[in-house]
């Protein structure tokens, strides 16, 4: 059964799931603590001891969210998701710190120049977000395009803009 618990980011109070193979999902912040704690529970996840694994995700979380270079490819996922989501994902956690992605760019990727709607419904359903950095992929002409963690698009922008993304975070004259 899977472990879970809360912590505190730059962007608010977060949640990690585990077993003791890896990450299973990664909450982002909720209107409650009892609302993250709903959706790690929708993984199985019941509070637990943070273990070593845990503890590192969760320290690469809240540096990246700090804006700290940070790399979570090693992170140990555990997804029970499909082969076509498993490819999106690899190829979104290849998307440099600083850096974006459209969907079509990563359907073309895939060898699916059509499939850019796919890849968006593939990482809407993306249940480890940071560690698999969906925030980076935009729309056509960038976009913000959608994204499923609470805030939206609004919560997006943060994080590209914590990250350095050019045109996000940074202030405008009008």
């Amino acid at each position: 059964m899977p472990s879970s618990t809360l912590f505190d980011t730059a962007i608010g109070r977060c949640g990690v799931a585990w077993t003791d193979e890896g990450i299973v999902a990664v909450a982002l912040p909720e209107p409650s603590d009892e609302a993250m704690d709903d959706y790690l529970a929708s993984f199985g996840a019941a509070h637990g001891q943070v273990d070593a694994l845990a503890a590192d995700a969760i320290d690469r979380i809240v540096g990246l969210l700090d804006g700290r270079a940070v790399d979570m490819r090693s992170i140990p996922l555990v997804l029970d998701v499909s082969e076509f989501d498993a490819s999106v994902y690899t190829v979104c956690s290849e998307i440099p710190r600083g850096s974006t992605l459209t969907y079509g760019d990563i359907a073309r990727r895939l060898g699916h120049p059509g499939a850019a709607q796919a890849v968006g419904g593939a990482l809407g359903r993306n249940p480890v977000p940071i560690i698999v950095p969906c925030h980076r992929v935009l729309g056509a002409g960038t976009e913000v395009g959608g994204f499923s963690a609470p805030g939206g698009a609004n919560t997006k922008q943060l994080i590209l803009g914590i990250e350095g993304v050019p045109g996000f975070g940074e202030p405008t004259l009008f």
